[in-house]
């Protein structure tokens, strides 16, 4: 009989990282979808496939992708605000993420933890608090607060500045290739939460 993983913090991690959507709570199918009713009202659809090609990627900078994909003409930052606005409707149907939300509250106030997420400071607020774990979080690293996003290391690295530990002693927790490639790039313990969450 197979035993099942169990997700753990690596025995080197002096501090934790931690993306929001898709890790900490279950949002990208509604992320998903709030692309897929933004893309319908421009005439064009949008698969899973294209979609989780571009996780955490800010959305006015996906929005600037799909435009050049589909060779559509439209004010990206006005479909970015339509889909965030398609995503609040929604929001409070995202599950927390257990094995995850496990490891926020044994470890809050023994080690060091921040948050890094492609997201804006609102919306990474809001999901954190429908999780209840906000009160966790005193460092949170949005698409507001760096130039280069996912798979750029910025995110991490300015989280790993903010708890004030090196890089190689953080532990990032990430579901997105994008994110896991932006965690290894910034020298730091990777950890893909997606094995964890089957069955």
């Amino acid at each position: 009989m197979l035993t099942k993983q169990v997700l753990s913090v690596d025995p080197r991690a002096k501090g934790l990282i931690f993306d929001i959507d898709g890790t900490i709570s279950d949002t990208m199918s509604i992320h998903l979808l709030a692309y897929q009713q933004t893309a319908a009202e421009y005439g064009f659809e949008i698969t899973s496939e294209v979609f989780y090609s571009m996780a955490g990627v800010p959305a006015y900078q996906t929005s600037l992708k799909l435009k050049e994909k589909f060779k559509i003409d439209f004010d990206p930052q006005v479909f970015a605000d339509r889909k965030e606005y398609y995503f609040l409707q929604n929001i409070h149907k995202a599950a927390a993420i257990q094995p995850v939300i496990k490891i926020i509250e044994e470890y809050a106030g023994k080690l060091p933890m921040a948050c890094g997420t492609g997201g804006t400071r609102f919306y990474a607020n809001k999901t954190l608090e429908l999780a209840g774990v906000r009160n966790h979080f005193e460092h949170i690293v949005t698409a507001e607060d760096v130039e280069n996003h996912k798979p750029h290391p910025d995110t991490f690295l300015r989280a790993a500045e903010l708890i004030g530990v090196d890089p190689e002693y953080c532990q990032v927790f990430e579901d997105s290739p994008l994110g896991i490639q932006a965690a290894e790039t910034a020298g730091m313990i990777a950890t893909d939460i997606t094995p964890f969450l089957q069955g």
